[in-house]
C-alpha cells in the first residue's frame, strides 16, 4: 500500500516505511522489520520511538522481547487533531507577542528597505503580506501564480476576496486568452492587457502598500521587495498611466 500520504503529517521515509512493514507483517519483532525494510536495527529503534510518541505504533512484551504493532488507524485522524489542537494553542500563545515583536520590528526599519525572498514559499510569502493592504497593482501579470501553485492561489483569492483587497492587473498582451478562460470568477477587480512591446522574460511588478515587488518567474522563482514610500508613489503613477494611456480592455 503507497502510504506516501503520511509525508503530510511530518512523517519521515524511514517512519512510512516501518509503518508499512508493521501494516502488512501485523505483529513483528525488530528481526522482522529490519528484513523488510532493510534499515539499520539501531535506526530502526529510533524510528518505532517516534512512532509510539505519535501514538501510530504500540509495542508488548513476549518471552522478554517487545514484538510492535500499529495502533488503529484512526489514531491517524486523533492525532491530526491533537496537531490542530497544539498549533492553536500555539497560535494563541505568538499572538499575544506579535504586538511587541512588530513594534520592535517597526523600530529598527530603515526609511528604505529591501527584502529578497527565494524559492516558492518566499513567492508565497509575499503574495500572503500582500493581502495586508488595501489594494495591488500588478504591472505584467502573466497568471504565473494561478498555473504554477492553481491550489494555493484558489485559497489566496478566497482570503483577498474575503478581505476586500483590491487587485488590478495589467497583463501581457499575450495572456488575453488565458485571463478570459481562466476558472476562477473574481480574478481581479479590473484588467486591461500592455501591448506586445512590453512582453519580454517572465517577471512582474506588484505595487502594494508602501512597497514594490519584482516577481521573477524564470527556471528559478525569486522576489526582491523594496520598502519606500516615494518609490511605491512614482509606480503607482506608472501603473495609471499605463493603465489610461497605453493598456486595451
Amino acid at each position: 500500500m503507497n502510504l506516501e500520504i503520511l509525508r503530510k503529517l511530518g512523517l519521515s521515509d524511514g517512519e512510512i516505511k516501518v509503518y508499512n512493514a508493521l501494516l502488512d507483517i501485523g505483529v513483528s519483532s525488530i528481526n522482522n522489520i529490519h528484513e523488510k525494510v532493510g534499515i539499520d536495527r539501531r535506526n530502526i529503534y529510533d524510528i518505532l520511538n517516534k512512532l509510539i510518541e505519535r501514538g501510530l505504533v504500540s509495542y508488548i512484551e513476549e518471552n522478554n522481547k517487545k514484538v510492535f504493532k500499529i495502533t488503529n488507524p484512526e489514531k491517524i485522524l486523533s492525532y491530526i487533531e491533537e496537531k490542530k489542537s497544539n498549533l492553536n494553542e500555539i497560535k494563541q500563545e505568538i499572538s499575544k507577542v506579535i504586538p511587541e515583536i512588530q513594534q520592535v520590528y517597526q523600530s529598527k526599519k530603515n526609511d528604505l528597505f529591501a527584502e529578497i525572498f527565494k524559492g516558492p514559499e518566499g513567492v508565497k510569502a509575499v503574495w500572503d503580506d500582500m493581502l495586508n493592504y488595501d489594494a495591488i497593482y500588478w504591472i505584467g501579470s502573466g497568471m504565473y501564480v494561478p498555473d504554477r501553485f492553481p491550489a494555493y492561489w484558489n485559497d489566496w483569492n478566497k482570503r483577498r476576496l474575503k478581505k476586500n483587497v483590491k487587485s488590478y492587473h495589467l497583463f501581457r498582451y499575450e495572456k488575453k486568452e488565458d485571463y478570459i478562460s481562466f476558472p476562477v470568477k473574481n480574478m481581479c477587480t479590473g484588467a486591461k492587457f500592455l501591448p506586445k512591446e512590453f512582453s519580454g522574460n517572465p517577471t512582474v511588478t506588484a505595487i502594494y502598500g508602501n512597497k514594490v515587488a519584482q516577481l521573477l518567474f524564470g527556471e528559478y522563482m525569486n522576489v526582491f521587495v523594496i520598502e519606500s514610500k516615494e518609490l511605491a508613489e512614482n509606480y503607482k503613477k506608472y501603473h495609471k498611466y499605463l493603465w489610461d494611456k497605453v493598456a486595451k480592455d
